[in-house]
């Protein structure tokens, strides 16, 4: 049989899946206090170089990954580190994807003497990077309120436990008669107990007509051994609780004038009523009433909010 002659040395042609698919690849690994960044060899004389992470560095590594011919950008999902550096590139126009750490360890074949940011930048040449989900600005927007409106939520929990542990020192057994102490009858006794009232049938006599419990009840368990260190912290924790309040309802302004946003740009109907409450914006966006849905289904609003938060 003829045998094929061997092929000139050169024109060998790699399979596809071994090609560069990236050929304008940066790889970039993230740190608290520099960036080591690299970019293909030969488009540079110093192919791997060290930026600080202030801003005015970082507009010099957009301008030098420019220089390079760079297009598209691979790093890390270290920390939030990573956001000033991903939203900064996104925003001079690169295409930049977030890989998990743990992805990029798990490829083999790297060599001990390769830097992070190099490997990165290896791999992405070879499109064998998945990039993490990221929604869309508007998106990102949205949920950085929502996430802030938690750790509010969180905090004025912390300070409602407080009160609590206030009333308890002064034997104050508020919460057995009571099914939220924040609620309008708790709030308007512990005030009134600030305030400097002692009397458990005055104090009684503001419980609200849809509290279950009687009035005597109710005096029962506001005998209590009023000290004044107790009811310092007591005091404390009810203007902290506030504020948090407060900041709560400035988050919920900021949701909704975001979610307004949305109704701008996805074509809806101009001459609608714009909506006064994020209820009334989530209706106008999905075409159902979603919080009388979670209302009535406690498990799946907890996990409607832990998902929001989470994504």
């Amino acid at each position: 049989m003829k045998q094929k002659k061997p092929s000139k040395k050169g024109s060998i042609k790699l399979p596809k899946h071994l090609q560069h698919l990236n050929q304008h690849a940066a790889g970039i690994d993230v740190g608290s206090r520099s960036h080591f960044v690299a970019v293909l060899e030969g488009t540079d004389e110093q192919p791997v170089r060290e930026f600080s992470t202030f801003t005015d560095d970082l507009e010099r590594l957009a301008k030098w990954l420019r220089s390079c011919g760079v297009t598209a950008v691979a790093m890390e999902s270290t920390g939030i580190y990573w956001i000033p550096v991903f939203e900064l590139l996104e925003r001079h126009g690169f295409e930049v994807r977030l890989v998990n750490a743990r992805h990029v360890k798990n490829v083999p074949g790297r060599k001990s003497d390769v830097l992070d940011c190099q490997w990165l930048q290896q791999l992405h040449t070879y499109g064998l990077l998945r990039g993490a989900f990221r929604p869309t600005d508007q998106i990102c927007t949205l949920r950085a309120y929502v996430r802030q409106r938690a750790t509010l939520v969180r905090s004025s929990a912390s300070h409602i436990q407080r009160m609590q542990k206030s009333l308890a020192q002064m034997n104050v057994q508020l919460h057995n008669v009571v099914t939220d102490i924040t609620g309008v009858t708790g709030m308007g006794i512990i005030k009134a107990i600030i305030a400097g009232e002692r009397n458990p049938k005055v104090l009684a006599g503001l419980r609200d007509k849809r509290c279950k419990n009687t009035e005597e009840t109710i005096a029962r368990s506001l005998h209590g051994n009023y000290r004044a260190e107790h009811l310092f912290s007591l005091q404390q924790a009810v203007e902290l609780y506030e504020f948090y309040l407060q900041k709560i309802a400035d988050c919920d302004q900021q949701i909704l004038t975001q979610l307004k946003s949305f109704d701008a740009s996805d074509g809806s109907d101009p001459d609608s009523k714009p909506p006064s409450s994020i209820e009334e914006a989530l209706q106008q966006m999905s075409g159902a009433d979603l919080s009388s849905i979670m209302a009535s289904t406690p498990t799946l609003r907890l996990r409607l909010s832990q998902r929001l938060v989470q994504t």
